[in-house]
């Protein structure tokens, strides 16, 4: 009988901190500069330059951290972490080992079994990117390297092998983002490499408590790779062991071409980066104030924030999750539901989540932590207002919000000037009412026999008799007084 395997998936996540200066000197971290042209003697490692901690990196790093539920630690300490490659000048990268800043987080995700539980981070440390090498782009032999990443401000958030599949490592990405995001910690821009991935995979037989032989798969940076990658992988390894061969420790990378991980190198363990403290670095120490500050700073976050909305607001899980997908959304949307005045929160919340989903997100584009709406959160809440206050019907606010996307003026001037105003005027509205059933003697004895599945022939009939302006909900309320009478 054939070895049932399962897998065992550990992740190591670089996300990049929203500094506006590298992590020991003063170059700028601006994305898509000319190569080589935020550099400094301190980043590229020269002779007698001397690195000085940007505290603001300490900051952020201690707010994620606090973020996942780490203990910071009050005393951490530098490390060279020494290897040689292109993209490290100095030959040693400076890092964090045996005292990092953080430990013993815990991060929620939803299993592959539905339910909620708990997955370790051992360590969240302060690190500097390397730079970037770039393979062929003077020639097919050639690698030239961007220095301008070297340097940049990181956090390695290093989590347990307590992952079981591809998907629960896509989940835990994607819970870490947003919570990293909605920190201010991370922008979460996957395509510009700020918030990327290593995945450490080995198979073991089911039920056993030995762990197999790991492969790293290095810098990931698309929900869709990770998951391709991982998967490819297990599948690699469990065909190598059917075959009688052994998993080698290595580091692989995936090919997106290719569709499948490739060798990169052998892996290597920590003892063989020699890592010991950084001479011109003395050890980190966290006071009072700075840890008071760094809990100051941290706002509500995505769980706490969706559990309320369900709580204030009535919203379905599923509608908080898909409005607290990206903090300005969310902010959006709080914004618009608090300005509905005259109706419950639960009332407006739901109006609001419903519209904002249905119309405003088509519109919405994000980029890092910024994003763009067609039309601000004040004017939509004033154009629901106006639905709340019977003023306009629901979708008489889908065509006002059409107009508003490219007319600046509130929605109460625009349906005052297109006499979009429904009708609720009762006796209006019970004229058109009558004259309606009274045109369509057939279809009134059929509701009188039973037939109450034609009511809503009435209600399409009034409809158009006024040509979409009268209130659904007194149309609703008169015919069924008008019916009874007939």
């Amino acid at each position: 009988m054939a070895v049932q395997y399962e897998a065992v998936i550990g992740l190591e996540v670089h996300a990049q901190l929203l500094t506006k200066s590298k992590l020991f000197c003063g170059c700028s971290v601006a994305f898509g500069a000319p190569p080589n042209t935020q550099v400094c003697p301190v980043c590229l490692g020269l002779p007698g330059a001397l690195p000085v901690p940007n505290a603001e990196a300490i900051h952020l790093a201690m707010r994620a951290g606090l973020a996942v539920g780490c203990e910071i630690d009050r005393a951490s300490v530098f490390a060279r972490k020494n290897y040689f490659y292109p993209d490290l000048p100095k030959g040693y990268q400076i890092s964090q080992f045996e005292l990092p800043l953080n430990n013993h987080g815990t991060l929620l995700i939803e299993g592959d079994d539905g339910k909620e539980r708990a997955v370790s981070i051992i360590r969240i440390h302060v690190e500097e990117d390397a730079a970037k090498n770039i393979h062929g782009a003077g020639g097919a032999d050639d690698t030239l390297v961007d220095f301008n990443r070297g340097g940049v401000a990181l956090t390695e958030i290093v989590g347990a092998p307590d992952l079981r599949s591809s998907a629960e490592a896509e989940t835990y990405l994607r819970r870490l983002r947003e919570i990293l995001m909605f920190a201010g910690v991370n922008d979460g821009n996957l395509e510009e490499g700020s918030f990327r991935c290593d995945a450490n995979v080995s198979i073991k037989p089911v039920g056993s408590e030995k762990l197999g032989t790991r492969t790293e798969l290095k810098n990931i940076n698309s929900f869709r790779f990770v998951r391709k990658a991982i998967d490819y992988e297990i599948q690699r390894q469990e065909i190598v062991l059917a075959q009688g061969g052994t998993i080698t420790q290595e580091t692989r990378t995936w090919n997106e071409a290719q569709g499948k991980t490739i060798s990169m190198r052998t892996k290597e363990d920590a003892h063989d980066y020699r890592y010991f403290p950084d001479p011109d670095l003395p050890p980190l120490r966290i006071s009072d104030a700075d840890l008071a500050r760094a809990r100051d700073a941290l706002p509500e976050l995505p769980a706490a924030l969706r559990e309320r909305w369900q709580r204030e607001f009535g919203l379905t899980a599923y509608d908080a999750q898909v409005l607290s997908a990206h903090p300005r959304i969310a902010r959006y949307f709080e914004t618009a539901a608090r300005l509905i005045e005259g109706e419950p929160l639960d009332k407006a919340g739901k109006r609001v989540a419903n519209f904002v989903q249905a119309e405003v997100m088509r519109y919405v584009a994000t980029e890092g932590l910024s994003a763009t709406f067609p039309v601000d959160a004040a004017r939509v809440a004033g154009l629901l207002k106006l639905v709340a206050a019977g003023t306009i019907s629901g979708k008489m606010a889908k065509d006002v919000f059409e107009v508003m996307r490219t007319d600046a003026r509130d929605a109460d001037a625009i349906v005052a000037e297109r006499g979009l105003a429904q009708v609720s005027d009762t006796g209006a509205i019970e004229s058109a009412v009558r004259e309606v059933v009274a045109a369509n003697a057939k279809q009134v004895a059929q509701y009188k026999g039973g037939n109450e599945k034609i009511f809503g022939f009435f209600v399409g009939q009034v409809m158009r008799a006024t040509k979409g302006s009268a209130n659904p909900g007194l149309v609703n309320e008169v015919l069924k007084k008008v019916l009874e009478e007939a």
